[in-house]
């Protein structure tokens, strides 16, 4: 009976990973604790924090693309994207940096591709808040480090199956499917995301530049712009609230749109601080370079033929 009560409890914990929506019900004690709510404010107003802002380089915030769970936190949303796990996962190796990275590599390396700025340094006061909050959504949770894919064990498995799924689908992409792309995200994001992809209010921007000519949103080298990672992680979560309602081809469709919209090229070594300030670099990969048309190129599309040009 003791055997099968340990089992069940195992078993329980366990399950503990795939569930999503909310945190712990209490901030750790001390100064951990502080160190946890600063974590989530930056996750919360990465481009405003004083910690942060000198190093995002668009309107976006942490929170855009890991979303708000029924808790009203930063990551604990159940879709592709959420935190609750992701800490349980490392180190982890991942095929990009083609090193084992440790969770503070992982969320650092955003600020150059999601946030299209310059990666924090390992251990300052901001890296190692993100990676206290991040930590703290999988307190109580097995660790299992993944010799794949630095992410959620939540993430793991569904965002290779579905990131392979729409790979097969753009790389049959046609005029036409962009043209459904538009017509959908006129019908379906729009309203949030504006006509033009430029943000609306407390939602974040998709393209494009503002006034000034500063770039809104994430650069190529970022997951979403991939237009089989950007489906997959939009047909989780979007619409809204609504996550998985959109069919295979809709969700491959408005991302071949947004994707194909003007979005800041990336260049690692324009992410990366001067080597004396910014310390070790883990990845043994140190010259990166995309664009648009380089991303759909990936898939042998041609951006001019897709967008009818």
């Amino acid at each position: 009976m003791k055997f099968l009560t340990k089992i069940a409890l195992l078993s329980s914990v366990a399950a503990g990973i795939l569930m999503a929506g909310q945190a712990p019900k209490a901030y750790p004690a001390g100064d951990l604790g502080k160190l946890v709510k600063l974590g989530e404010d930056i996750m919360l107003h990465t481009d405003t924090h004083p910690l942060t802002k000198d190093l995002v380089g668009n309107k976006l915030n942490c929170a855009s693309c890991h979303l708000k769970g029924s808790d009203g936190k930063p990551g604990t949303g159940d879709g592709i994207g959420t935190f609750i796990g992701t800490a349980t996962a490392f180190p982890a190796y991942s095929k990009r940096e083609k090193t084992v990275q440790s969770l503070q590599d992982r969320a650092n390396n955003c600020f150059m591709r999601s946030m299209n700025g310059k990666r924090p340094i390992i251990d300052s006061k901001a890296s190692m808040a993100m990676y206290a909050y991040i930590t703290w959504l999988s307190d109580g949770m097995p660790m299992h480090m993944d010799a794949k894919r630095p992410c959620s064990p939540k993430n793991s498995a569904r965002w290779a199956k579905n990131a392979k799924k729409f790979a097969k689908i753009q790389k049959k992409a046609t005029h036409a499917n962009y043209e459904n792309g538009k017509k959908i995200f006129a019908a379906k994001c729009a309203s949030c995301h504006g006509d033009h992809g430029q943000g609306m209010g407390n939602f974040p921007p998709l393209w494009g530049k503002d006034a000034k000519g500063n770039w809104l949103s994430y650069n190529t080298g970022a997951g979403m712009s991939k237009l089989n990672k950007g489906a997959a992680w939009v047909q989780s979560n979007m619409p809204l609230g609504q996550g998985g309602t959109l069919k295979d081809q809709e969700a491959a469709d408005v991302m071949l749109y947004v994707d194909g919209q003007e979005r800041a090229p990336f260049d690692l070594k324009k992410g990366l601080l001067p080597k004396e300030k910014m310390g070790y670099y883990n990845s043994k990969v140190l010259d990166e370079h995309h664009s648009v048309e380089s991303n759909f190129k990936q898939f042998g599309l041609d951006l001019k033929k897709i967008k009818g040009e």
